[in-house]
């Protein structure tokens, strides 16, 4: 019967050094990420506010009566909850819900505050737009939305927030400290 070994300490695996430098890199990979996925989501609401032709035409902005919901929701819906989707599709709570959403997440993210809430809200809109069009196009279970969600609890889980972020401060506010959700 095989033995087991006791794992080595981390002096034994790397001097203290590398080690410090290994967590500070990874550190700085987490909030260089955190950043990047709050511009994405932060560009999404802009675009669809705005019009400002790259996802959304222009004219079509949300300002301009435009839906950001409708023209996605309408054309790509397909699978098992396609008659769901294509029925809240434009509505105004479902784009002001989604509006929201996006802006939300996105300066959570960039600003590195609400790591949490931003990381759960995120994913579940992830999952729920990975939902629209089932299978996917591209593998039949994996896509982007579904690694999008992935990083996004990654990023909560890793405290992403605190280094180029305002995480540290926020998660030191008394509200915070009693609802640790909020962190």
């Amino acid at each position: 019967m095989a033995t087991l070994s006791k794992r080595p300490s981390a002096e034994e695996r790397m001097p203290a050094r590398e080690e410090r430098e290994y967590r500070d890199t990874s550190r700085y990979v987490w909030a260089i990420a955190r950043i990047a996925l709050g511009w994405i989501f932060l560009w999404a609401f802009l675009d669809k506010l705005f019009g400002w032709t790259f996802a959304t035409p222009a004219g079509k902005g949300w300002l301009e009566d435009g839906s950001p919901t409708k023209g996605f929701l309408s054309n790509s819906a397909s699978g098992p909850f396609e008659d769901f989707y294509k029925g809240i599709a434009g509505d105004g709570w479902t784009n002001t819900l989604f509006m929201l959403g996006l802006l939300g997440i996105g300066l959570a993210l960039i600003l590195g505050i609400g790591m949490r809430i931003a990381a759960g809200s995120g994913a579940l809109l992830m999952v729920m737009m990975w939902s629209v069009a089932l299978p996917p196009e591209n593998n039949p279970i994996i896509d982007d939305h579904i690694i999008y969600a992935i990083v996004l609890i990654g990023l909560a889980v890793a405290n992403a927030g605190d280094t180029f972020g305002l995480g540290r401060w926020w998660s030191n506010l008394d509200m915070v400290k009693q609802y640790p959700v909020l962190r």
